[in-house]
């Protein structure tokens, strides 16, 4: 048996690492992961395919394809005159990593963004470090798009998905990309509720365009330092949302208290 058979053989995570995906099977996973992340619930319709497109960074024909395999699976409902539909969150087990996602939610939300604020300065700053012009370029015109999207949440939150991933996958750590990618998704019907608020987009968009600034300056601390500002206003909304007190007032009454 030659060498590379015999490896093949008895290395089968070698094995299914070769097999090629087409494009459609990449989009069906990417928007699965929406589903299971809670960027996309049941009941919101599917930005457009040209949005969906320029957001995936693929072709509409693509994010058709990628669309077909969900709805077979019943997690889409494709309507004729009418705008695709998520009809379910059940998202199965061939999307492994998508499931994996929501076991974010069973943690606090103070452990979460602590945690953020730890490992998001890592990853980001390392992906400053790193950045090449392509991504920075898909950044500029992810920021273009959002600026466009500012009365479309669900559009909006798709577009921030892509906009915080694409940073996060410059990092040198995959395993910590991967871990912050989870955390971003952390209490997204939260998040979905925040940025309907007058203006909430619109703050979010001026972060963006304050990280990539210090990104296309591939500046590590100027990169997290606008990070920790984006993050901390997301932690604050999503207090607001559950009705708890701002992070000053618990801390000083945790103060008194303790």
């Amino acid at each position: 048996m030659p060498l590379s058979e015999f490896i093949l053989e008895n290395a089968p995570e070698l094995r299914e690492a070769i097999v090629r995906r087409n494009v459609r099977d990449v989009v069906a996973e990417k928007i699965a992961m929406l589903i299971a992340s809670g960027v996309l619930q049941v009941g919101n319709d599917l930005p457009s395919e040209r949005d969906l497109a320029a957001a995936l960074q693929v072709s509409r024909e693509s994010v058709r394809g990628g669309v077909q395999i969900l709805a077979a699976k019943g997690l889409l409902a494709v309507l004729h005159g009418a705008r695709t539909r998520v009809c379910s969150d059940e998202v199965g087990p061939e999307f492994r990593r998508a499931r994996e996602a929501r076991l974010i939610n069973a943690y606090e939300l103070d452990d979460v963004h602590a945690a953020r604020l730890v490992n998001e300065r890592i990853v980001v700053g390392d992906a400053a470090e790193r950045m090449d012009e392509e991504t920075l370029r898909g950044l500029r015109q992810s920021l273009a798009m959002q600026a466009s999207a500012l009365e479309d949440p669900v559009r909006f939150l798709v577009l921030d998905r892509e906009f915080h991933m694409a940073i996060y996958r410059r990092c040198a750590n995959p395993v910590l990309a991967e871990f912050v990618g989870d955390l971003f998704g952390y209490m997204m019907q939260q998040r979905h509720r925040a940025v309907s608020e007058p203006g909430a987009i619109a703050r979010s968009h001026a972060d963006h365009a304050e990280i990539l600034r210090s990104l296309e300056g591939r500046n590590r601390e100027a990169t997290a330092r606008a990070f920790d500002v984006h993050i901390q206003r997301i932690y604050e909304t999503t207090r607001r949302v559950m009705g708890l007190p701002p992070a000053a007032h618990r801390a000083e009454k945790t103060r008194l208290t303790g």
